[in-house]
């Protein structure tokens, strides 16, 4: 049975079944009517589910301010659930409606027995700055422009970035992160079930999210991106088994205990965090970083077609398997106050992984610079090298540095800078083949159990 119904100007769909299960509520700024199969899917597994169009969306009234009001508006919401008799509530969601779903959490931690964060864009600074500072822009600005303003220009080369969108101040004003939600997140007691894909921009943001939760956690990592592929009915998690393992979730909720993370590599793999020494070889270690013609982003999964700035090399690393994050230390010059530094982890032409950071400089004076890229998870053969490229900026990605001090993103005068790469270690993720195997089919009921 489905119904509608408002709260405080909130409009929301029920679709019904037995109320002694836990009600799952997804609220998202997307059209709750494209979920109705979603919820349908849930009530044909026992679980009665409400989705909510959040402030200002669709059908509910007010104005949408991204991020602003859905920790008040969902404790109302899920007040208003539990006076309409359910008692349990399992949040969920993917992308901006996983924050919404961690943010009921926080605010009712009392009412919800379990959270559901899929993909999680995890806040205003969070979407907009990568965890090294640097700004985000291809991305931002697309959303932006869709979703909350007004697009005033596409042209992504445009000086300065703030000009490129209406309303993209509220976004640049955002703190780096959110600290009041990653305070928060060690005190919830309630499961969670976090998945994330290796070729999403919010990977290392999801992996955090697990660590940082104080209940039992299930992290979930595959080579998926944003999207977790549903439309491809061959990727790991497409169509019915993504929900099979959400609902094999929700169903062992009250039984959940201890952290688990996997890893989809030829299989599923249960993660360690175990990580290897290493010492870079630089193959090419001066570049120039000029803004005008900068380094340019191609996404995870990807062929890469540009020209590089710094190279380095890892020594031959045995056979085995990549499963988690890569961590990249540099000693670094650079002739300029301000700068990007940017490190790509490639094999056999294909984008892996990047990281990017802004670092204040003495000019000419050696500096440590050190990046942790977010989790890859692939299999390796004997003796093979991977590439870690060193650049200066990944345009259009991200915003570029102008090398003056100046935030890229209302920087006007963009100046070139030479660089210097001088030392270079990392720490790589490698295991044994096959170590940590989860049987494909058992993984619902391992990541329940």
């Amino acid at each position: 049975m489905r119904r509608d119904f408002t709260v405080a100007g909130l409009a929301h769909t029920l679709v019904a079944v037995d109320r002694d299960a836990p009600v799952v509520l997804i609220r998202t700024p997307y059209g709750r009517h494209h979920h109705f199969a979603e919820a349908a899917a849930w009530a044909g597994r026992g679980f009665s589910c409400v989705v909510g169009d959040v402030r200002g969306r669709h059908g509910s009234s007010g104005a949408f301010r991204p991020y602003r009001c859905e920790a008040v508006d969902g404790a109302t919401v899920v007040d208003a659930l539990r006076r309409m008799g359910f008692r349990r509530v399992i949040t969920a969601g993917s992308s901006y409606a996983a924050y919404c779903a961690v943010t009921a959490a926080i605010a009712r931690p009392d009412a919800v027995v379990g959270v559901l964060a899929a993909v999680p864009a995890l806040g205003l600074g969070e979407t907009a700055r990568e965890p090294g500072g640097a700004a985000r822009l291809a991305c931002r600005v697309g959303w932006w422009g869709e979703h909350a303003a007004t697009a005033v220009s596409t042209d992504l080369a445009r000086t300065p970035v703030i000009g490129l969108v209406d309303g993209w101040d509220d976004l640049w004003s955002a703190p780096e992160r959110t600290h009041e939600l990653w305070k928060a997140l060690p005190r919830l007691k309630m499961p969670l079930l976090a998945v994330g894909g290796l070729r999403d921009p919010f990977a290392a943001d999801t992996e955090r999210l697990a660590r940082h939760w104080g209940g039992p956690t299930r992290l979930v990592l595959g080579p998926w991106a944003h999207e977790l592929d549903a439309d491809d009915p061959g990727a790991a998690l497409a169509g019915r088994r993504v929900g099979s393992l959400y609902a094999a979730w929700a169903r062992a909720i009250g039984n959940l205990h201890g952290d688990k993370a996997f890893y989809a590599v030829d299989g599923w793999r249960r993660h360690t965090g175990a990580t290897t020494a290493v010492d870079l070889d630089i193959v090419v270690g001066d570049f120039h970083a000029d803004p005008e013609h900068p380094f340019r982003s191609v996404p995870p999964g990807a062929p890469i077609t540009d020209d590089p700035g710094a190279v380095l090399l890892t020594p031959p690393l045995p056979a085995g398997e990549l499963r988690g994050g890569t961590t990249v230390s540099l000693t670094v010059v650079a002739d300029v106050p301000d700068a990007d530094w940017v490190v790509r982890l490639s094999l056999d032409g294909i984008h892996l992984a990047h990281a990017i950071g802004r670092h204040r400089h003495e000019p000419g004076v050696p500096r440590e610079v050190t990046l942790d890229l977010p989790p890859i998870g692939l299999t390796i053969a004997e003796g093979t090298r991977l590439r870690i490229e060193v650049a200066g900026h990944h345009w259009p990605r991200h915003a570029r540095n102008p090398h003056t001090g100046e935030d890229p993103v209302t920087a006007v005068v963009l100046k070139p800078s030479l660089r210097q790469v001088r030392h270079a270690e990392a720490r790589i993720p490698w295991h044994p083949a096959g170590s940590g195997e989860v049987p494909a089919a058992a993984l619902p009921e391992e990541i329940a159990s």
